[in-house]
């Protein structure tokens, strides 16, 4: 398919350089920029490792559980409005 697209001079030069740097086309190279460009925001967000962080303490209170994330809200934020 044919189109036409304004292409900053500068940047227009430097896509021809690297063309015949690798003795390809200049279609070639804009087409394998696009890809690349497309590539990139078509595959899920990479996910980060969690980071986790201790504190001195003797751990979770008897009688709570980790599964009951209601009541650990709940100290979390008692006496301060929430």
């Amino acid at each position: 398919m044919k189109t036409t697209v304004d292409i900053a001079d500068a940047l227009l030069e430097r896509a021809k350089r690297l063309a015949a740097q690798r003795k390809t086309t200049l279609k070639q190279v804009l087409e394998d920029a696009l890809r690349e460009e497309l590539r990139r925001h078509a595959r899920p967000a990479e996910r980060r490792a969690l980071q986790t962080h201790t504190v001195d303490g003797r751990g979770l209170q008897r009688g709570l559980s980790w599964d009951d994330w209601q009541s650990l809200r709940d100290l979390a934020y008692e006496g301060r409005g929430g």
